[in-house]
């Protein structure tokens, strides 16, 4: 079995926090993000500022609330805690950018054990 990649796991902590909208809304939003603001899903986790600044359009304040379902879904996706400042402000790029950095070490660390077993 392949290995995941962190913009696996994001992505599917996105559908996830999407689906909990329900289908219709889920696919919907799909819909507008690549339609009107250029997304497709499938570069959501590369283009993760895009996604956000498409959100905050079509949702307005009501965005804040899918960026915390997509971090609680990613964060029980990674099964790891975070490096974070306590006096930082969580914002969701900030956060996907870290979980990143924390998924690529972790990775790194299996590797080097994997390497000398």
């Amino acid at each position: 079995m392949a290995k995941k990649t962190f913009n696996d796991i994001l992505l599917r902590a996105v559908d996830d926090a999407l689906s909990s909208l329900g289908n219709s809304a889920k696919q919907s939003i799909y819909f507008h993000l690549e339609n009107k603001f250029g997304i497709e899903k499938e570069g959501i986790a590369n283009n993760i500022k895009e996604f956000e600044c498409g959100l905050h359009k079509i949702f307005g304040v009501g965005a804040k609330y899918i960026e915390i379902l997509i971090m609680k879904s990613l964060h029980d996706r990674l099964h790891r805690p975070l490096e974070w400042e306590a006096d930082k402000e969580l914002v969701f790029v900030d956060y996907i950018n870290a979980a990143r950095q924390s998924y690529a070490r972790a990775v790194s660390k299996k590797s080097i054990r994997a390497t000398r077993a």
